[in-house]
């Protein structure tokens, strides 16, 4: 008796779905409930199991077709179980009286894997933070080359830092699929490694193939861990290339979720080029096609908020020129500041702390910092003192939800220090600075500053501020305007320190002044507590008594 295979009902409203891979053929026998096909919904990519067993008659779908609820995939004749029961044993026997005859067939991949070697592909890792891509920096491996796990492969420069790629298992570089200075997008192929036994494990963890004679047996053996690994139509029998290419060209190879997104935003499904398996196109290939699209619309025009942009002059007219690519680190300043400044009210407040009594507490404490690793600096003594003021002044310490129309207010006190490096600004966060004296501030700021500039920081490292310091001292200047590091509310600048006469008592005497510039959001924060805050810090540097007291 025939029988058809529906698709199944797949839960949560999911109504139709795209056949990515046909994991049968027809004059295939399938056991209940194996998988039959791969199908694509909006929420994933699942298995659709067999619900009869039986040898495939027909297949009434085809890979990169749409099919629904209810819909026929395939056309089973059914076995009696007394069949099913009586053929096992014999193919069973057959089996195994044939394995010493044919040993050179691929029925036998688990006892021959034991020895051999498989290639696989290491992919750029999720690197957290809505990072999507990076520029590799450094290739560490050459082809050829023996890794272990967790090996170091590449450094790669994303937004906030560079990081190690580490190796996901063992194994023996065979192709490097990168060069230094491209560009890489996270889930894209950067190696491939010769790995000794893998198949045998993977062998192991798929399900039965189906009971068929020996040569489909081993066929499906050793291409169910390709199917697992890329999600991309694998048939029984190999493919010629010009085939492959042939199925990849289908119109519009995306799912009903990527073309439903497509027509949302207006974008024709058509002219998307997909960069998944088979040029499939994913929900990230129609946003970039329409990231293109806005650019060349409003090149020259002026986002909410900005300047427009101007076309440059021809500066070769008037003399020699050079062009040099921003780095990833420089970009992304740029891209960031630039939307804190269209986007945050900014006020700064200016004033100036008398710290000649707290230099020369500086001066007397600072072996004691030396001999703990670090070094005891007026940026370390003002960790302490904002990390104070914020638990004082708590919609300093918050952020402004416009989307919700919420405050955000922290419990918790972590404060960025900005750092001066080759490569541009870079803001470490020491997180918990109100529970840290002085000495573990400044044995931290030291470390994390030099790790700053050695590009050596973790993305970790660099996320949860709530507060950044900003001391240009070291350099000179008289005053500046920070600006806010959103989320954040707030930022302190310090200037160079310099004697200046201060009227006191009657006469005028020689004190070292320290210009400080607080820039804030005017969302959250009103003048009077701008000033509130800044006359708070000057106080509790001229006297450190105010910490213990008030903070």
């Amino acid at each position: 008796m025939s029988t058809e295979l529906k698709l199944p009902d797949l839960g949560e409203n999911i109504e139709s779905g795209t056949v990515v891979s046909i994991l049968v053929k027809i004059g295939d026998r399938i056991n209940k409930e194996q998988p039959i096909i791969e199908l694509e919904t909006e929420k994933a990519v699942l298995e659709v199991p067999a619900d009869v067993s039986g040898v495939v008659e027909k297949i009434l779908v085809k890979e990169g077709g749409d099919v629904k609820v209810g819909q026929a995939l395939l056309v089973v004749a059914e076995e009696t179980e007394t069949a099913a029961k009586e053929s096992k044993p014999v193919k069973e026997e057959k089996i195994k009286k044939d394995e010493p005859e044919e040993p050179g067939k691929a029925t036998k991949p688990a006892e021959k894997s034991a020895g051999e070697e498989t290639e696989v592909e290491i992919k750029i890792p999720d690197l957290g933070e809505g990072i999507e891509s990076g520029t590799v920096a450094n290739i560490l491996v050459a082809k050829g080359d023996r890794i272990e796990k967790d090996q170091p492969l590449i450094e790669l420069e994303t937004e906030k830092a560079v990081v190690e790629i580490p190796a996901e298992t063992a194994g023996t570089i065979t192709g490097i699929l990168v060069k230094a200075g491209e560009q890489v997008k996270i889930g894209q192929p950067i190696l491939k490694i010769s790995i000794t036994g893998e198949p045998e494990k993977k062998a192991k963890t798929d399900k039965p193939a189906p009971e068929t004679d020996k040569r489909e047996a081993g066929e499906k053996k050793v291409q169910k861990p390709e199917q697992k690994s890329v999600i991309q139509p694998v048939t029984t029998e190999p493919v010629p290339v010009a085939e492959q290419k042939e199925v990849s060209l289908i119109p519009a190879a995306a799912a009903p979720s990527v073309r439903r997104f497509a027509r949302e935003i207006g974008v024709d499904i058509n002219e998307v080029k997909g960069t998944g398996p088979n040029n499939r196109i994913s929900i990230d290939d129609v946003k970039d096609h329409s990231k293109k699209l806005h650019q060349q619309r409003t090149a020259g025009a002026a986002a909410p908020g900005t300047f427009p942009a101007v076309p440059l002059p021809d500066f070769s007219k008037w003399g020699e020129t050079k062009r040099e690519p921003m780095s990833r680190v420089r970009e992304k300043t740029a891209t960031h500041l630039s939307a804190a400044w269209s986007t945050v009210p900014h006020v700064t407040q200016f004033d100036k702390a008398d710290i000649t009594e707290m230099e020369k507490l500086r001066k007397q404490f600072a072996s004691k910092t030396d001999a703990a690793g670090g070094k005891l600096t007026m940026t370390a003594i003002l960790l302490k003192i904002c990390a104070a003021a914020l638990r004082v002044f708590p919609q300093f310490n918050a952020s402004v939800d416009m989307q919700n129309k919420e405050i955000v207010f922290k419990k918790y006190i972590n404060i960025g220090i900005a750092v001066d490096t080759d490569s541009g600004l870079l803001v470490p966060v020491i997180r918990d600075a109100d529970k840290k004296n002085i000495v573990d501030l400044s044995v931290e700021l030291t470390q994390i500053a030099q790790r700053a500039r050695d590009r050596k920081l973790s993305l970790e490292e660099m996320q949860g501020g709530n507060f950044t310091i900003s001391n240009l001292g070291g350099i000179g200047g008289t005053a500046f305007t920070p600006i806010v590091n959103a989320p954040e509310a707030a930022i302190l600048g310090v200037s160079r320190s310099r004697f200046e006469p201060v009227y006191i008592n009657g006469k005028f005497e020689p004190r070292l002044l320290l210009p400080l510039s607080l820039s804030y959001d005017h969302r959250v924060i009103d003048g009077a507590d701008g000033a509130r805050f800044i006359r708070w810090v000057v106080e509790a540097i001229e006297q450190p008594f105010k910490i213990v007291l008030e903070g």
